[in-house]
């Protein structure tokens, strides 16, 4: 889980992050009662017609992408503390969730992928609001990976790749059948919506970020995620 890379999170960063969360969930889901009874007509929930075409872009493109924009790999976490001037710390954030199972990669990803991540993340929210789908967050499966942790990968995970883009801190997996919900403090619970509606609508989200071109994606079925990397 990300108690594994606890020696890498900047205390600071971490907790201003951990208070804008508290700040700012509550303000987003105030807005979206509020949005309702004003009877504001929500827009459509659509998808995208094809998620592999859509978002076909393999491991030839994205690895040269990562390259291009990345860090060099980095060894193991010990080496991982030296350098994490190069890295943005993105363990806590009121627009996305890290997966408390995260075991083989740290939450640190280069500073144009973490804007990447902020902005996806927030557009999920804004797009969930304005098509009145009770809010949740998207949750990061895994993020940026040492040498060792690939490694590690490679011994029972046959899709795992020496080459992979995560060694690089550009790219991100963000799981498309699991989701945070976001409820008020105090208030009553959301009520459920189906993973389908939410994938829709994170389809959509990604796929205007790819087309303005800030990001390369690819529609991984047999590990139920998005594989997306900075560009």
């Amino acid at each position: 889980d990300v108690v594994s890379a606890d020696s890498l999170v900047q205390p600071g960063d971490a907790m201003a992050a951990v208070q804008e969360s508290s700040d700012t969930l509550p303000q987003v889901a105030s807005a979206g009662r509020q949005g309702v009874a004003r009877g504001r007509r929500p827009h459509p929930v659509r998808s995208v017609y094809s998620y592999a075409k859509c978002f076909p872009d393999v491991q030839d493109v994205q690895i040269t992408a990562a390259r291009r924009w990345g860090v060099k790999p980095v060894r193991d976490r010990a080496e991982a503390e030296e350098r994490k001037s190069e890295l943005v710390y993105v363990g806590a954030s009121p627009f996305y969730c890290i997966d408390a199972n995260m075991n083989r990669s740290i939450p640190y990803l280069v500073p144009r992928a973490s804007n990447l991540l902020h902005t996806i993340g927030r557009n999920f929210l804004d797009s969930l609001y304005v098509k009145g789908v009770p809010l949740h967050r998207i949750i990061v499966s895994s993020l940026t990976r040492t040498d060792e942790d690939v490694a590690r990968l490679m011994r029972y995970n046959g899709n795992a790749s020496e080459q992979s883009c995560h060694r690089y801190g550009t790219t991100m997996d963000i799981p498309y059948n699991r989701y945070s919900t976001v409820s008020p403090p105090g208030g009553p619970q959301r009520r459920e919506v189906s993973s389908d509606t939410l994938k829709w609508v994170l389809s959509e989200v990604l796929r205007d970020i790819r087309e303005s071109g800030m990001c390369y994606v690819k529609y991984e079925v047999k590990q139920g995620c998005f594989h997306i990397t900075v560009r």
